[in-house]
């Protein structure tokens, strides 16, 4: 029995590229719809839409389930990773006040959070689990979930045995599209990033 799980990145939310975490709940941008319809406008491939309870993927998953005739839930341990006295700044504010600190981060975001940032290791325990629970839950089904770079980072951890430190290694794209199958032999990256949805 197989299960396709495929994350998509929300798309550009209002006020452009900014630290947002859980408790930053800015909607998707014009652009943002754009990018999102852009990537699954193919139609319906999935028997179900996951997503995090924040606006930014939550809006976008109701209207594209309302136009499938799908049901959608909510999931809170998909909610980004909180970063702290980080959130509302830009990587460029960040590198101009604190340029250590920022790269200290992306050399080691374990040992290195933002004061006030959710512990990396708590994060990936709460996203592989919500993973193991949509994959149970809907064995042998293709599911969609909308979510943040931060969870996409985190499951590929998950599928993939990465450790944190490695996790930001990794871009993701807005309404970058991620791929990964369960079946028999285990958990296995399909694709990451993609654009668009194969045929």
């Amino acid at each position: 029995m197989t299960t396709v799980i495929d994350f998509i990145r929300h798309g550009e939310p209002r006020g452009g590229s900014l630290y947002r975490g859980a408790s930053i709940d800015d909607p998707l941008s014009e652009k943002g719809w754009r990018q999102m319809w852009r990537a699954l406008e193919d139609g319906n491939h999935w028997d179900r839409i996951i997503s995090s309870p924040l606006a930014r993927c939550r809006e976008f998953a109701q209207a594209l389930a309302d136009k499938n005739g799908l049901a959608v839930s909510i999931e809170k341990n998909f909610r980004e990773v909180g970063f702290g006295d980080w959130e509302g700044r830009s990587s460029a504010q960040i590198r101009k006040t604190h340029p250590q600190e920022y790269e200290a981060f992306y050399a080691d975001p374990v040992h290195n959070r933002p004061d006030g940032a959710e512990d990396l290791h708590h994060f990936g325990q709460r996203v592989g689990a919500a993973l193991e629970k949509a994959a149970a839950q809907y064995a042998g089904r293709h599911i969609l979930i909308v979510a943040h770079a931060g969870v996409i980072r985190a499951a590929l951890g998950h599928v993939m045995q990465a450790p944190p430190t490695a996790w930001y290694r990794a871009k993701v794209f807005n309404a970058g599209i991620t791929r990964f199958q369960f079946d028999t032999p285990g958990k296995q990256l399909i694709f990451h990033n993609r654009t668009e949805l194969p045929d």
